[in-house]
């Protein structure tokens, strides 16, 4: 009986050492999107080339008119951050959350579709792949509750 439970213990062991192993495995084969998509640089450039679009836009530039030059920089570095961190990167935002972020600046309903619209015409100029595109997209439109201002539009 003793030998029998021992026997049953070792396989159940060797089983979790097995799939264990093969699950560390996969873990290690995918990528993370922040690596999928080209890494630091070239989250840099896509957020650069983004608020290019955003700051030229007749509707949009209001959000940036007046804004000092370090404080834009500080935004497109804390954009920067954001992006890096949430797809997976070695980065740590150092930014505040999204609803305080962007409360009282009047984004509405048109302005984020506009944006998206942007963001979008962004990824298709650095030819991002549709799944990453798809995924990247995703991750913006989750945070629209936090960035639309509800008592507009």
């Amino acid at each position: 009986m003793k030998k029998r439970f021992y026997k049953v213990i070792i396989l159940i062991f060797t089983a979790i050492l097995i799939f264990g192993c093969a699950t560390t495995e996969k873990r290690k084969t995918q990528k993370s999107l922040y690596s999928r998509i080209g890494g630091y640089d070239a989250v840099a450039a896509v957020v650069d080339n983004f608020l290019g679009r955003m700051a030229s836009d007749q509707q949009l530039k209001r959000f940036f008119e007046g804004a000092e030059q370090d404080n834009l920089k500080r935004t497109r570095q804390l954009i920067v951050e954001f992006v890096c961190a949430a797809t997976g990167g070695p980065c740590f935002y150092t930014g505040r959350d999204m609803k305080v972020t962007h409360k009282g600046l009047g984004i509405t309903e048109r302005d984020w579709n506009l944006a998206v619209k942007h963001f979008v015409a962004t990824l298709n100029n650095f030819k991002v792949p549709d799944k990453e595109k798809n995924e990247l997209v995703a991750l913006v439109g989750s945070l629209k509750g936090s960035v639309v201002d509800s008592m507009i539009d």
